[in-house]
Parts: C-alpha cells; structure tokens; sequence
C-alpha cells in the first residue's frame, strides 16, 4: 500500500505500539481483524500526511537511477547530489547505502554486514531519503 518497505515497517512497529499502549481498552476477541484495521488506518494517514506535506518524491526510485545512471551529463550532477547528501551523514551510511541500492542486499544482510540491527540500517536508509527529498526541493 505504501510502496516503501521501510515506511511500512515503521507503521507496522507503530502499530503494535498503539496496541500495547491501549492494550487494556481493545476488545481483542478478533485480534487479527483488530490490526488490519489499525494499520490500514495508519497506512492511509501516512500516504495523505505525505501529500499534505509534499513528499510525493519517491526517493527509492531517485537513488535506484542515480545508482544506474549512464548519461555523462547526469552522472555530473548525480555526483553532486551524492556529494551534498553523504556530506550530511556518518560514514557508514554511504556503506549502507551501496550495500542495499546497488548490491541489492536486504535490511537483514545489510545490518550483519555493517554489524547493526535492521532497525538502525532502516533508520539510517530513511535519514537518507529525507534528506535527498529536501535537497531536491531545494
């Protein structure tokens, strides 16, 4: 639905956060249709805040065609890019995120690789679209 693995995992974890948290005022006769419905509200909310706020730009995509990219005038300006977006981050992130977009490593490879937990590479990987989403609309 949201077409962003680390945007759906994050409403996921805030899901059963909503849940734990009002865990004695649920009827949880039908648990499963109790987080279907949780989530599926979150998902909507996220998809219409993204359009509210203007993140519409989808920043996996941006990353995978900067990463694949062969025109010689792009490469110039997704070097730039690249250049201002690391300058914001730890130096492993760049790590991170060779490892995932252009090896093609999943969360769970990437974080044994780099000796994280998936949630911290998650965050990290999400850091890193934010801010190429704010240098574009720049």
């Amino acid at each position: 639905m949201l077409a962003d693995e680390s945007a759906a995992a994050d409403i996921a974890q805030e899901v059963f956060i909503r849940v734990w948290e009002k865990r004695n005022f649920l009827n949880t006769e039908f648990p499963s249709s109790l987080l279907w419905r949780i989530a599926t509200n979150m998902c909507l909310n996220h998809i219409r805040d993204s359009k509210r706020r203007g993140y519409v730009v989808n920043a996996d995509e941006m990353l995978t065609n900067i990463a694949c990219s062969e025109d010689v005038e792009s490469c110039a300006g997704n070097r730039d890019l690249l250049k201002r977006l690391f300058k914001r981050h730890p130096e492993n992130s760049r790590t991170i995120a060779v490892l995932h977009f252009i090896d093609g490593m999943t969360l769970e490879d990437v974080a044994k690789e780099v000796n994280m937990s998936v949630s911290g590479v998650r965050k990290r990987l999400r850091s890193l679209k934010n801010t190429l989403i704010e240098l574009e609309a720049s």
